[in-house]
Order: C-alpha cells, then structure tokens, then sequence
C-alpha cells in the first residue's frame, strides 16, 4: 500500500487549501494532523465506499472529506482555516471497512504535507 499526500502550503486565516492524497488501491482512509509538541490527532476519515465521514468537532462545518474511487484519490477540503490548524497532515489507510479514529488503527501511512495558516 503506498500513500502519497500533497496540496500542503502557507494560507492566511480565513482562507482555503485543499490537500489531496493518492493511494495505489481502495481503503477505509483518514486524515490525520500533528503540530510540533502535540500527540497526532485524527481529523477526518471516511469509508470505502466514500458514503460514511467522520470529523473532530474542531473541524466540523469548516473541513470536508471526500475521494474519487476512480482515481484512488482522497481529499480534504479545508475552508475557513485558523491559525490552530497549522500541522503536519498525513493521510492513512486501513484494510478493515470499520472507520476508526485511533492512529494506531491505521496500517499505513502516507509522508505528510505542511498546512500553515498565517494570522
């Protein structure tokens, strides 16, 4: 399984960036996120099918999780961004159809992309 996240780059608040994650099959995918010091927490995740999500609470209403089965290519649309949202954002997949946020959970794990939200 081989994961390959970009779209990362520097946004003022309040703007959007969209970050894209490539993978060579289909899987149960997530989004996850890591600032400097803090433990990675999960962001977004969604099924295989692309018909069940799941979001934080930090990120609801302003994030959205999509994928293109045809292309094996999953998304995170990222709107209305804060400072607080500057991380390292990782993409990961899971072979179990069950949508999980637990970073343990995942088996693989794309290289990360930068997201940094200016103030």
């Amino acid at each position: 399984v081989q994961l390959q996240a970009s779209g990362g780059g520097l946004v003022q608040a309040g703007g959007s960036l969209r970050v894209s994650c490539a993978a060579s099959g289909s899987y149960t995918m997530g989004w996850f996120r890591q600032a400097p010091g803090n433990e990675r927490q999960f962001v977004a995740g969604i099924s295989r099918s692309g018909a069940l999500t799941s979001y934080v609470d930090s990120v609801k209403g302003r994030f959205t999780i999509s994928r293109d089965n045809a292309k094996n290519t999953m998304y995170l649309q990222m709107n209305s961004l804060k400072p607080e949202d500057t991380a390292v954002y990782y993409c990961a997949a899971r072979i179990s159809e069950t949508l999980l946020t637990t970073p343990s959970r995942y088996e693989y794990w794309g290289q990360g992309t930068l997201v940094t939200v200016s103030s």
